[in-house]
Order: structure tokens, then sequence, then C-alpha cells
């Protein structure tokens, strides 16, 4: 089963008047505004107002690297993925590509993102940090896209950053231990990671018992 976009969302996402500068905070280094600018600055088409018919699954997988495959083969073209990544949606049990007109099911490893890049955000007060995914879409961490750590049964630490409704981009190996070092003890005893202005927790210990 093939997932056809609208004539008129293809049309949108070529028009040049939809280009604009996202809104980035100040104090990103260059390399992450030309990486939002390749990513073509258009606004998201309004997946999560769309709900459309379960058309059943499609034999199209996320990989853990972060790869796309369709029926087996890797999707070599970058701006494929991307367009794909903009009509993604995290629904209750599973993960979509949704149009206005149909709903399909697609595989997703482990998170449907990477964070590959992380960058200090001299913020006022307190500062911040901005990652860069795979995808060149750019996230500043603040409460509406909060970090979260997973445990894994043999101890491991498994950070994580919500890009948007539902969809977690989890980081590399290298910049998973890079935010390790900027793990701090808060008086109450709790570790985790204190930035912006917040505090997102490392689960206990005990409950990697249960990972």
């Amino acid at each position: 089963m093939a997932l056809r976009l609208p004539k008129r969302v293809l049309h949108q996402r070529n028009m040049s008047a939809d280009i604009r500068i996202p809104d980035l905070p100040a104090g990103l280094p260059s390399r992450f505004l030309e990486a939002a600018m390749a990513h073509g600055g258009r606004a998201l088409p309004p997946v999560e107002r769309w709900n459309p018919a379960y058309c059943g699954e499609i034999d199209m997988r996320i990989a853990r690297d972060g790869r796309w495959f369709y029926m087996g083969t890797p999707i070599t073209r970058p701006a494929l993925v991307k367009l794909f990544s903009t009509i993604l949606r995290r629904d209750e049990d599973r993960h979509v590509l949704v149009t206005p007109v149909e709903r399909v099911g697609i595989a997703v490893e482990d998170a449907p993102f990477l964070a590959v890049e992380m960058a200090e955000l001299a913020a006022q007060g307190a500062p911040g940090l901005a990652f860069r995914t795979n995808l060149d879409e750019i996230v500043t961490v603040d409460a509406a896209h909060p970090v979260r750590f997973d445990l894994e049964a043999g101890g491991g630490l498994k950070p994580y950053v919500l890009v948007r409704g539902g969809l977690w981009a989890r980081l590399t190996r290298a910049l998973a231990l890079d935010l390790a070092e900027r793990l701090t003890e808060m008086p109450d005893g709790r570790i985790g990671l204190a930035v912006g202005g917040l505090f997102f927790p490392v689960p206990p210990a005990e409950e990697a018992e249960h990972a």
C-alpha cells in the first residue's frame, strides 16, 4: 500500500513563499543556523488535526541508526526522508504516516530521530542546550522539549530529547557521554540534568532491573 501525499500538500512543500527562517534562540552556532535553513524552515503540516481512517501497516521502517527503509531498501534521498518525517506522528500505540485522507503504520526500532550535535546557549540566568537532529531539525531544551533518560538492564543510560508531538530523538553515543558529564546531584540526592532553569532527573537505578 503506497501512501499518497495530496497534491496540495506537495505543492505547499515546494512553494518558495512558504520558506521562512525558523524562530531560533540567539547564540546558536552558525552550523545550526545553516542546518535549519537546509531543513527548509517551512511550517510543518498540522498532522495532529488530521484523523483519517487507519489503513494498516506498510513495509516502512526507521532503523535504530536513523536510516529509513521501504520494503527492505534504504531510502537514500535525504529530501524524501525529510518530507516523510513531516507527516510522521505518534499515535497511542504506533508511529504513523498521516495525510488528510489516510493513515498508515510504520515500524520504528527505537526513536524516529537521532540527536547528532549539541550546542550550549548563553542564555540569561540559566544556560541552555540545543540539539540538531539527523534530519537537521533544531530543538532547544525547554518545558515543551524535555530530556528523558532510559535505563538499560546492563546499567547503560540512554538520553532522549522530545522533538515534537511525541516524537523523540535518541542522543548518539558520543552526545550521551557528553551529556553524562553534565549531570549534577541535587540537595535531595536526585541526579539529573539541570538546564535552562529546569531539571530532568535520571530514574532510580532499581528501575533498570525492570527495563
